[in-house]
């Protein structure tokens, strides 16, 4: 049986018989989903989550005086597009590691990676910088974005983001947030992406 959650121009629509979920538009042009909309989502697919709040946290260092004590994994979450701008790749990393993007490339083959502009971001997420998130994929509705995860994340047993915007975070269950993956739609990997030198 199909659940659909009405709300505001659009409507979510998840099977729970393929675990998958789409956004189905009820008008051609219409806002991004934002922090309600993922609660909703989240709600309908069954899955608990926290929400902590806390004044805005646009990078990192400043979200760990808030991480401090909340006991999960937290994460940094970087936009790319390659070369050509024709794709582009949301990369999460556990919080205190640092990307080896040089073997990323390599790995593309697509030449040299770059950052986002805050265009590309709210067309594919649906969120401004500082604000970058795995639950942003509820926005890509062509499932254009592909997540690189780095491999060390499967050993967590909860795992944090920002619910679409900076000033909070939500923590849920990792086999949840999987969920919540596996029914966006978009490909994803686990990858070894943290530099060699950097301390776990």
């Amino acid at each position: 049986m199909y659940k659909a959650v009405f709300h505001g121009a659009a409507f979510f629509v998840f099977n729970p018989a393929i675990e998958r979920f789409s956004l189905t538009l009820g008008t051609k042009k219409m806002h991004p989903k934002g922090e309600n909309d993922l609660y909703v989502l989240l709600d309908a697919m069954g899955i608990p989550y926290t929400i902590y709040r806390h004044p805005p946290a646009p990078t990192i260092e400043i979200a760990r005086e808030y991480w401090k004590n909340i006991p999960t994994t937290h994460c940094k979450n970087i936009f790319f597009r390659n070369h050509k701008g024709n794709r582009h790749y949301l990369v999460v990393i556990e919080h205190t590691r640092e990307l080896d993007i040089h073997s990323l490339e390599l790995r593309l083959r697509q030449g040299k990676l770059t950052f986002a502009s805050p265009q590309r971001l709210m067309k594919y997420l649906g969120v401004e910088p500082g604000s970058v998130t795995p639950f942003g994929l509820i926005n890509d509705v062509e499932h254009h974005v592909h997540v690189f995860l780095d491999y060390f994340l499967q050993q967590s047993e909860t795992i944090s983001f920002h619910p679409l915007t900076n000033t909070a975070s939500v923590a849920l269950r990792f086999e949840d947030f999987m969920k919540f993956l596996q029914a966006s739609g978009n490909t994803y990997e686990f990858i070894h992406m943290h530099k060699e030198n950097t301390k776990p």
